[in-house]
Order: structure tokens, then C-alpha cells, then sequence
């Protein structure tokens, strides 16, 4: 996977807090960026420096599916995040289950790809060393056979 790439600065949203479709059109608006079929969208949420620790798994924001479904509408089929997950921590998704009585809140970013075809890639590292547009990412994915994941090494080339 190759393609221009774009950073959405989502450092403001706090634990778990969803990334919405207007948090999506904000920060486009701000750096005046349009997306195009073939854009690899990277959401920065700020949250990659606390890789390694035991509570990692714990923090972070999550991209509403109604924002996935956005991104792919808009031509982006490749999006990663630099956070543990794409979708909200797991203990926010089960309390938002039980306060709100609904038991489709589970891993509804993921689920987008049941309807819409599309790749995310998480736990990414470095994306504050980016500027939010005018670079290429490179995405070379480890081939599992019959695996649903795999480990892959995401580049940002930058150029003069």
C-alpha cells in the first residue's frame, strides 16, 4: 500500500472520548487539506508514548464508526491510528453499553469493514515527527496466510 498521506491532530480528545465526523471536517478545515480517493489517513492521537506501559491498553480515544465510514466515503481505503486500538478502549465500550442500554457499541469501527471494505493499522509510532499533509506512507504488511492481522512496518517519506 503507497499514497499521500494526511495527519488529523486529534491530541485534544481525552480518554475515552470518540472521534466523530466533525472532529474529522475541523481538522481538515484547519490545515485546508481535501481528501481524495487514495489518501492514507493517520489520526495522531498523542497516545503512542505511553507504549510499553502496563496501562497502555487502557487509554485512548476511539474513531467513531460513523467517522470510519466518513473516511471511506471520502476515497480513504487505508487509515492507522497511534494509539493501542481503532475503537475506544474496551472498558469505555462496555460502560457506554451498559449506561446507554445498547450492545452494538462493541468494536463498531472494526464492523464498518463488514459493510465498506477498508484497512486500519494501530499502535503506530512517530506520527507528531509528520506534517499533517504533503508526504507519501508506504505500508509493507507481513503475509500471514488466513490471518484477519498481521504486523507491518508503516513509512512516512518525506521530501525536499
Amino acid at each position: 500500500m503507497f499514497g499521500p498521506g494526511i495527519v488529523f491532530d486529534m491530541t485534544h480528545k481525552q480518554d475515552g472520548e470518540e472521534i466523530g465526523v466533525a472532529d474529522l471536517t475541523n481538522a481538515l478545515s484547519k490545515i485546508g487539506v481535501q481528501l481524495s480517493p487514495g489518501t492514507i489517513a493517520m489520526i495522531r492521537t498523542g497516545r503512542d508514548r505511553f507504549q510499553g506501559q502496563p496501562d497502555y491498553w487502557k487509554l485512548g480515544t476511539g474513531v467513531s464508526a460513523a467517522a470510519t465510514e466518513w473516511l471511506i466515503d471520502h476515497g480513504v481505503r487505508v487509515m492507522g491510528i497511534d494509539q493501542w486500538g481503532w475503537d475506544l478502549p474496551f472498558h469505555h465500550q462496555i460502560r457506554r453499553s451498559k449506561s446507554e442500554g445498547r450492545n452494538d457499541l462493541f468494536w463498531a469501527g472494526h464492523l464498518v469493514g463488514r459493510r465498506k471494505p477498508y484497512w486500519h493499522i494501530e499502535q503506530l509510532r512517530g506520527l507528531d515527527a509528520l506534517p499533517a499533509q504533503g508526504f507519501d506512507v508506504g505500508i509493507f504488511p507481513l503475509r500471514l496466510k488466513g490471518a484477519s492481522a498481521a504486523p507491518a512496518r508503516v513509512v512516512g517519506f518525506l521530501y525536499d
